[in-house]
């Protein structure tokens, strides 16, 4: 462009330089038109995308823009429903129960849903009353020692601190405990007492299920006059009998990738492939066992020590954590199961949920082999539940074992009756059901829609992480017995644990994990003194604490009194860590080890006898050592006895009468000095 410019002003060319010049001209001004072009070519590109970018930005905004998917209220309004029934559950029970009251509805013209606290903002409440004939249902399980579930966790902190006028709300709550804990049912019935408390209207009495008689009768006893209760609150009646309403739909694959197809997953598709924490319950680690040997020396027991690997994983524990484990079903059960009901197992399929609006769209991950979700999704071996005989009742081709299945299904006290003695107390599984009732054959994916999820079992750490930290340790009991009917019924977990031996590949010795946080912990201060009761395998977390101890000893730390009250059958046969205990005895550590063997001799002689022999050491620890207490073991005996031990204690070196013995207990419990962590 600058010899462009200065050609232009020099008149002083002669002709043939003028037309030299000119040719030079014209193709600088081929380079001038093309560099012109290209430039707004690329100008109008780069604009003209930025003018397509702007009409996006809006879209973008609207995706991340807050949505209305956690308010229940609005997906009630979109699907017509009117009855919402919430479950707080950690083993799926309350869940289940949860799910036959909201398809009850259906039978008074009304329409429910069932509905996971964790996935909604229950704040909403306040706004059913905008829902015609509305009405809110509870089902609430209590964990541990009076603890909402981990899915009712946030619900129970916004009751605690909600202020929130709830006139409008009409509701009703079943709570699923156990008689044998202290805070037997403290969910259902703290949710029963806040909802009132906030001005909501309780329009049936609180249930309160008891897993330590029979939570199945309790419910269907609460349930049967809930309705009628609700019929009358809103002015309606029943509209038919019990009807069997199929919530999943069968697809049968018959050309599927393979990859696609879950093969025991609890969560993401591959996640055992492709492990990635952090590792949850939707998300177990799979951990390698690098030791699985006998504890006991004799017995028909088989009692076990398991070490599972947990290095890389980043899963962190403490002493008095526990360890959940996702068991197998075994694989005989599995193939007999599909031998009667003449189904090949390696079926790829789905059920999918009918309900398109539904967060639910499978029972158990899909696709799946109906082999897969016999053996790692569904419980095959607890006693089905009444309304999974009321709707298998239809497949009975044979009238009288119809009419039996359906009569253990209703409410008839004969019918409660014959489902306790033919199906619980007999601990009848689907299998023997189908065994004893040969004209009884479901279609399989029926079958598989009705069943109950298989649950991950808990067990208390047996090992402290400031020793081990890579690891976690197991103590178990092989669960083994025979049925009134002859059938020999084996633990699932404990079985399959068994066989989990350390092998070179590892492929067989894979255990799916997470860890669940405990509030069974040491003290604070390694210097305060400790009492540990723990029986059989309630020794399991002692292990771990005292390893903490003799760690914390190693550091230099003062560390207060350590006592120990074991319990087994015989010193010779079920006597188990003798000698780690009876080393931690020698280095100073454990400084009391008082060992009961009940059937050693002709009076049996149990842990509290241990007890109530040193009460006076005993109250000293409590009431000068400013000790903490700590109960790991059975619920239904030996807890309630140890518990009853300690108000004789403290009422004789108190000086205080039963009453006050037993607040004095109470307090400890609520200071964290008495802690249990029990199972019935």
């Amino acid at each position: 462009l600058t010899v462009m410019g200065e050609a232009r002003m020099d008149p002083t060319l002669s002709p043939p330089d003028s037309t030299a010049q000119q040719d030079s001209l014209f193709s600088m001004t081929d380079v001038f038109l093309i560099s012109l072009i290209t430039g707004l070519l690329t100008y109008w590109f780069f604009f003209r995308k930025k003018k397509e970018e702007v009409p996006d930005l809006p879209k973008m905004q609207t995706v991340v823009a807050p949505q209305r998917d956690s308010s229940f209220i609005e997906k009630m309004k979109k699907t017509g429903r009117n009855i919402v029934v919430f479950y707080g559950s950690q083993t799926g029970t309350a869940e289940e129960f949860a799910n036959r009251l909201s398809k009850d509805a259906h039978r008074y013209g009304l329409r429910g849903m069932a509905a996971d606290p964790e996935e909604y903002d229950l704040s909403d409440l306040s706004r059913l009353s905008e829902i015609d004939k509305s009405l809110a249902v509870f089902c609430m399980a209590t964990y541990g020692e009076g603890d909402p579930t981990d899915n009712a966790q946030d619900f129970y902190d916004w009751l605690q601190e909600a202020d929130t006028d709830l006139s409008g709300l009409r509701f009703a709550v079943f709570g699923l405990g156990n008689k044998t804990y202290e805070h037997f049912n403290a969910m259902g019935k703290y949710v029963d007492k806040r909802l009132e408390e906030l001005g909501a209207q309780r329009i049936f009495e609180l249930g309160l299920g008891d897993d330590d008689g029979n939570l199945e009768e309790d419910f269907i006893t609460w349930r049967e006059q809930f309705w009628p209760a609700v019929c009358e609150h809103f002015g309606v009646e029943a509209t038919g009998e019990e009807s069997s309403i199929r919530q999943y739909e069968l697809v049968v694959h018959t050309d599927v990738n393979m990859n696609k197809v879950y093969t025991g997953e609890m969560g993401r598709l591959k996640s055992y492939e492709n492990q990635k924490p952090p590792f949850d319950a939707k998300n177990p680690f799979l951990a390698k066992v690098t030791e699985n040997r006998k504890l006991n020396e004799g017995g028909e027991r088989h009692l076990m020590h398991l070490e599972l690997d947990i290095s890389n994983s980043k899963i962190r524990y403490e002493s008095g954590d526990h360890v959940a484990v996702y068991p197998a079903n075994d694989s005989s059960l599995v193939n007999q199961i599909g031998e009667i009901l003449g189904t090949d197992l390696d079926t790829v399929m789905s059920l999918n949920n009918l309900d398109e609006e539904s967060n639910k769209k499978h029972p158990f991950p899909c696709p799946t082999s109906y082999r897969t979700a016999l053996t790692y999704y569904l419980d095959i071996t607890n006693p089905p539940r009444t309304n999974v005989l009321y709707e298998l009742a239809q497949y009975a081709t044979d009238t009288g074992e119809q009419e039996r299945l359906r009569k253990m299904a209703s409410s008839a006290a004969e019918g409660k009756a014959l489902y306790l003695s033919w199906v619980v107390e007999a601990r009848r599984n689907i299998l023997a059901i189908l065994q004893d009732m040969p004209s009884l054959r479901p279609p399989i994916d029926h079958l598989c829609e009705l069943l109950p999820r298989l649950q991950a079992r808990y067990y208390s750490i047996a090992s402290s992480s400031k020793v081990h930290p890579n690891s976690i340790h197991i103590c178990a009991v092989m669960v083994e017995y025979k049925t009134k009917t002859g059938r020999l019924n084996k633990g699932v977990a404990t079985n399959w644990l068994k066989s989990k031996v350390p092998d070179q590949n590892g492929s067989s010795s894979l255990v799916p994990v997470y860890v669940r946080k405990s509030q069974f912990r040491l003290p604070f201060k390694p210097s305060t003194p400790v009492i540990m009761i723990g029986p059989g395998t309630g020794v399991a977390p002692f292990i771990g604490f005292i390893q903490e101890r003799a760690w914390l000893k190693q550091q230099g730390k003062e560390v207060g009194e350590t006592v120990l009250y074991y319990g087994c059958r015989h010193e010779r046969e079920d006597y188990v860590y003798r000698e780690e205990l009876t080393r931690f005895q020698k280095e100073g550590v454990l400084t009391q080890l008082n060992v009961a063997f009940s059937r050693d001799q002709a009076e049996k002689v149990y842990v509290q006898h241990l007890l109530k022999k040193n009460k006076e050491n005993i109250w000293k620890l409590i009431n000068e050592g400013m000790a903490h207490i700590y109960v790991c073991g059975d619920a239904r005996n030996m807890a309630r006895d140890v518990q009853n031990t300690f108000y004789e204690i403290v009422s004789e070196f108190g000086n205080m009468s039963q009453a006050q013995a037993v607040d004095y207990v109470k307090k400890l419990m609520t200071k964290g000095r008495y802690s249990l962590d029990v199972w019935s």
